[in-house]
């Protein structure tokens, strides 16, 4: 769904309008939206992991198994490419589109590695600081304004990267960008990693995104 939201508002950004700031208005508002309306519906499912790199975090900190990591990483991805097939088919577009968008150079790979260590540095500190059940409007609130300050549009994320190859729209990167970015995204993780040992010194839980909940009491299980 993350990425069926961000690919298809590309799509039907570019089809309302000609004016890139704009396009780019409409992406990030509907990226922000729906990063809160998803963590808050499933992070008491599975901590809401959308990101192979929070996952790998997690994993490292001990939180998880290296093999349930290993798997939820397998599903983002195959999730990630579903959701951008969908869009594409929603627009009435191919299925698959090998997106012609290419990204690359040494700033936006900058942009990319401080696009992800900001992301998690955000998750780790609201986590640490007792707030994991407002992490959905940290996490959308930051991805918003990273679309506009960096110069890569903040993917931040290794599985949506791969799925948007698959599209040759607004939302789009060529493969031959993805493995370059991918790399600068794990970058990033470790960064925030090294960085927050440094900077959160009292850690109050080891979930990244949000708290588990009991659906039926609505309250931290």
């Amino acid at each position: 769904m993350l990425a069926a939201v961000v690919v298809g508002s590309g799509i039907m950004a570019e089809r309302l309008t000609d004016d890139r700031a704009l396009q780019l208005l409409v992406n990030s508002t509907a990226t922000g939206a729906v990063l809160v309306a998803l963590i808050l519906a499933f992070g008491w499912v599975s901590g809401a992991h959308l990101n192979p790199v929070v996952t790998a975090a997690e994993v490292a900190l001990g939180g998880l198994p290296r093999r349930e990591g290993a798997a939820y990483a397998a599903v983002q991805v195959a999730g990630a490419c579903l959701g951008t097939v969908v869009a594409n088919v929603m627009f009435d577009l191919p299925a698959v589109t090998t997106s012609t968008h290419e990204r690359s150079g040494t700033p936006l790979w900058v942009a990319e590695v401080v696009a992800t260590a900001g992301l998690l540095l955000v998750i780790l500190g609201v986590v640490r600081s007792g707030r994991a059940h407002q992490a959905a409007y940290a996490v959308a609130g930051y991805i918003a304004a990273a679309y506009w300050f960096t110069s890569s549009t903040s993917f931040a994320n290794p599985a949506i990267t791969i799925g948007r190859a698959l599209t040759d729209t607004f939302a789009g990167i060529a493969p031959s960008s993805v493995p370059a970015f991918v790399a600068a995204q794990a970058v990033g993780g470790t960064l925030a990693l090294l960085l927050a040992g440094f900077t959160f010194h009292q850690p109050q839980g080891t979930e990244l995104v949000v708290d588990h909940l009991d659906p039926t009491r609505g309250g931290p299980s």
